[in-house]
């Protein structure tokens, strides 16, 4: 999540590698962030159970 987050949303387009191109900018839509917290408490939250109980 962190890598999908500091690459994928800081340039704006789909490319992972963060390749600067003007052409292919997406803007940024809120619901790229609740499915990035969403994915990030889905991924956290077994490794917490596993932790805890």
């Amino acid at each position: 999540t962190f890598i999908h987050l500091t690459f994928l949303h800081e340039t704006g387009s789909n490319n992972p590698l963060g390749i600067s191109s003007n052409c292919d900018k997406i803007p940024f839509h809120p619901c790229f962030s609740i499915k990035d917290i969403l994915g990030f408490i889905a991924i956290l939250a077994p490794l917490a159970a596993l932790a805890i109980f």
